[in-house]
């Protein structure tokens, strides 16, 4: 059938044409206007809803459609049907992200970066919701919330504040890997296209045996690691405010379309027994020389959403959505955020947000959840709509399942901290900054002295001594260095010293 030529009828939502959509209604040419204009009522109501909450974290952010393609077996380690043959495809959407800047924000800033996948597999959606960085900045998730307001903006002031960040990084000093990760040159990417991603938990994969290994997902950068100093970040953030925005877009849009390449490390549930930190502790890494990379897939964006609120705003993400055969993992944060990221969804989306296109299975969903704001589609029709009944519904897929999960101890709020392994949190932060080149240790330590600078108030010479305490325990030449960008007495006092062997 053509298209027709002629041009597209104005309409009110509920379809009645609209005659003149430049004058409103009034009493005379002069006079006051009538409640019976729908035409401007209806106009004036939907602009006033517009906005929906703005996510509290990761509220600027980029995204993208494309293709996932499995390039390696890994039929021994996982029996999803995605990765059951070399050559399978799928299509997927990917957002990146800033984390602690609201909407408007630039997004050159020094922060971590989402790096969030939604796989569309045969077996339901797979979400993969990491970052750019491996580790975290807490391993509970009772934590989260005080530490994301840290990174906000101070109650009486209403301004970002150094002092909030510090005052709590130095009492947690769990969070010192990912601080240093942070404060390095890979704390302002230079985009989206030139950074790694991590799906930073540690999940699990279950074989056609049934058997459970621990995963830990990586994506590598086909266009080659790049980052802005951090003078390069401040100069862009006031030239273009959606540098990483534009550069995604012109990118796909040029055909130039970015690539990741996925590799897993892979641990068995001995290993991870033995193992001389907590496998499961997100501000930890797996050493790659004892864990060694392999590869899985190829990642390519090729299309850019045609509406940007349609796709990339309302696109929603959640640990909590796995596949037959990858399950989770006791990490503490990842259990967190198995009920915390549908529950934020459904604040800012609504109870069936993934109904809306860009979060639903393009295979299809069955069950018996009906009803709620903004139910799309035929809402489970003149089905039953409860379980278990005599009316053909849907029925549990007994093929389904993983193996148990041997369990021990008491139920109790166990210091994260404490226990060997737990309490080190000095080992990891000071060999990356060793495995560091010159230059960007140099780096390293300018950005670092550069946000410490801003620590004020009464409590300025605490925090820094604090603060300054952590950096002597991962590196000794670390912590001199910024003890003496600050000003600060670069004799190491005895309560300085490294820990003792750990």
């Amino acid at each position: 059938m053509e298209e027709s030529t002629q041009p597209k009828k104005l309409t009110t939502a509920s379809g009645r044409p609209i005659f003149d959509n430049q004058n409103t209604q009034s009493a005379g040419a002069r006079g006051p206007l009538l409640l019976q204009d729908y035409f401007f009522h209806e106009k004036s109501a939907h602009f006033n809803r517009e906005r929906i909450p703005e996510r509290v974290v990761h509220a600027k952010g980029s995204g993208a459609y494309g293709k996932f393609t499995v390039t390696h077996d890994i039929t021994h380690l996982t029996r999803a049907k995605l990765f059951s043959k070399v050559g399978n495809e799928c299509k997927l959407f990917a957002r990146f992200s800033t984390v602690g800047g609201e909407k408007g924000s630039a997004d050159t800033e020094r922060d971590p970066r989402g790096f969030a996948l939604k796989f569309y597999t045969e077996d339901g959606n797979w979400d993969l919701v990491g970052n750019n960085t491996p580790v975290f900045f807490v391993k509970d998730p009772i934590k989260f919330m005080d530490f994301i307001h840290t990174q906000k903006r101070e109650a009486r002031s209403n301004r970002k504040s150094p002092t909030m960040m510090w005052d709590y990084w130095s009492l947690n000093p769990e969070s010192l890997h990912q601080v240093t990760i942070l404060m390095s040159d890979r704390g302002t990417p230079y985009g989206y296209r030139h950074m790694h991603g991590y799906g930073s938990h540690t999940f699990s994969l279950i074989n056609a045996a049934n058997e459970r290994t621990w995963v830990k997902f990586h994506f590598r950068t086909q266009q080659g690691v790049k980052n802005f100093s951090d003078e390069e970040a401040k100069l862009m953030k006031a030239e273009d405010a959606d540098f990483a925005q534009h550069d995604l877009v012109d990118a796909i849009d040029n055909g130039n379309f970015p690539k990741w390449t996925m590799f897993i490390q892979t641990m068995t549930e001995e290993q991870a027994r033995d193992f001389r930190w907590n496998p499961f502790d997100l501000t930890k890494v797996w050493p790659q020389g004892e864990f060694p990379l392999q590869e899985v897939g190829v990642m390519e964006l090729n299309a850019v959403p045609e509406n940007y609120h349609a796709h990339v705003e309302q696109a929603a993400f959640a640990p909590a959505h796995v596949v037959d055969g990858i399950g989770y993992s006791p990490d503490k944060m990842l259990q967190g955020r198995i009920l915390s990221y549908p529950d934020a969804q459904r604040y800012r989306l609504g109870v069936n947000y993934e109904h809306l296109p860009v979060n639903a299975c393009p295979f299809g969903f069955s069950n018996y959840q009906r009803d709620g704001l903004m139910a799309l589609g035929a809402n489970g029709g003149p089905g039953p709509n409860y379980f278990p009944n005599s009316f053909d519904g849907p029925e549990e897929d007994k093929t389904q399942g993983e193996p148990a999960q041997e369990l021990d101890g008491f139920a109790a709020r166990y210091d994260r901290n404490e226990g060997p392994g737990n309490d080190d949190h000095y080992t990891q932060a000071g060999n990356l900054f060793r495995l560091l080149d010159k230059q960007a240790q140099q780096n390293l330590i300018a950005n670092v002295v550069g946000a410490m600078s801003g620590i004020e108030g009464p409590k300025k010479d605490l925090i820094t001594q604090r603060q300054l305490c952590h950096w002597f325990r991962a590196d000794v030449r670390l912590g001199m260095a910024i003890a003496k960008g600050l000003g600060v007495d670069a004799e190491m006092p005895a309560e300085h010293a490294p820990a003792a062997a750990v």
